[in-house]
């Protein structure tokens, strides 16, 4: 019989690795090597670094990750000794672009300004930046792409520079943590990079933390009056304090944590370790509809009032922030504890596309906007 360790936080772990073999649910934090010397399969999620150091003198032939990125994977290790890979590539996508917008539209009505008005400069625009443009260019914004990777590869979308994305109203990251080479973005936004920002520019990071240098991040944030969306943070769970206390909206590593987008982590690596096994794929992934599922919009509201009222009554990215800086006042073995607790208990979350709203008496503008958004529309 096979033998599998897999992250207790992975969506229906439980359920439906039992298929393959004795199955082990860990925290990922602590896996280690001497939890696999008997382990033939191996699923994280990107709290855990797979590498040598973990892998070596292990039977493990088989490892998966529930999550878009790979940074945490020894990749080329992997390779040399013939273990088999998957991940969950794109599978929140939608979940961060919608955590993107929710924040935009917290920020609008609260510094009352106008999207249409404003321009958004997207910094890798691969499975979640595509989306991001697109509710950005579907809100009327005007939208710059930065991908040197992807332009180089010749994508033939209208890429700028990084020195024009820097002189946008709201700058949002959306790249792979690379350490070094010629697309290194470990700290891609230092000190240098942040005092070419406007100043009030409004900055997103959902990406991963160490993009940005979180210290050069604290020293600008007044420098430049710096508006900061922050989801990810060097060195989780053991954040910086101080910088929690000067960004506008904090979370806990959650933008892509939708129902559906764990959900959908889970199937594809559950498909592929179907493949790899050869084995029948036997479990049924249904999601159900959430309650209260249809929604009223008041278009008698400015765009951005209705709109942020439609989509906090959906996912409050505020009320994240404020669970979130309940860990401030905490030590720090509590506030490491409370980060990961917070992701581990974080509330089921639906995407936008899981809800209709009754259109009836909707212009054909706000209906245009509301469907790039993913709702469905009702009309009765």
């Amino acid at each position: 019989m096979l033998k599998l360790i897999v992250d207790e936080n992975i969506a229906f772990a439980a359920d439906i690795f039992n298929q393959f073999g004795d199955v082990k649910l860990v925290s990922g934090r602590y896996i280690t090597n001497s939890l696999l010397k008997d382990i033939d399969i191996l699923i994280v999620r990107s709290i855990t670094n797979v590498d040598e150091e973990l892998l070596k003198n292990t039977p493990v032939k088989f490892v998966g990750t529930a999550t878009i990125g790979t940074d945490h994977i020894d990749l080329d290790y992997l390779k040399k000794n013939n273990i088999i890979f998957a991940d969950a590539k794109g599978c929140n996508a939608f979940s961060v672009a919608e955590y993107v917008v929710a924040a935009l539209l917290n920020f609008s009505v609260k510094y009352d300004f106008l999207l249409k008005d404003k321009s958004i400069g997207i910094v890798g625009v691969g499975n979640v930046g595509s989306k991001v443009a697109t509710f950005a260019e579907a809100l009327g914004m005007n939208v710059l792409l930065n991908d040197p990777p992807l332009q180089r590869n010749g994508d033939k979308r209208n890429f700028v520079e990084l020195d024009e994305i820097l002189k946008c109203d709201i700058v949002t990251l959306h790249v792979p943590l690379n350490p070094n080479g010629i697309d290194k973005t470990h700290h891609l936004f230092d000190k240098k990079i942040l005092s070419r920002l406007k100043n009030d520019t409004i900055l997103i990071n959902s990406s991963r933390g160490a993009v940005i240098n979180n210290l050069d991040l604290y020293d600008s944030i007044e420098k430049k009056n710096l508006k900061v969306v922050l989801d990810v943070w060097e060195n989780e769970p053991e954040i910086n304090v101080e910088l929690l206390n000067k960004v506008l909206i904090g979370t806990p590593h959650i933008a892509g944590y939708s129902y559906e987008g764990k959900v959908i982590g889970t199937k594809m690596i559950y498909d592929s370790l179907c493949n790899f096994l050869e084995a029948e794929k036997s479990f049924s992934f249904k999601l159900e509809t959430p309650q209260n599922s249809i929604k009223q919009f008041d278009e008698f509201n400015k765009l951005e009032i209705g709109l942020n009222d439609l989509i906090s009554n959906i996912y409050s990215i505020q009320d994240d922030d404020n669970r979130m800086r309940k860990i401030i006042v905490m030590n720090k073995n509590e506030r490491i504890k409370d980060f990961d607790l917070q992701r581990k208990n974080y509330p089921k979350r639906r995407e936008f596309n899981n809800y209709t709203i009754s259109a009836n008496k909707l212009s054909a503008q706000i209906r245009k906007i509301l469907t790039a958004l993913r709702f469905n529309l009702e009309h009765t």
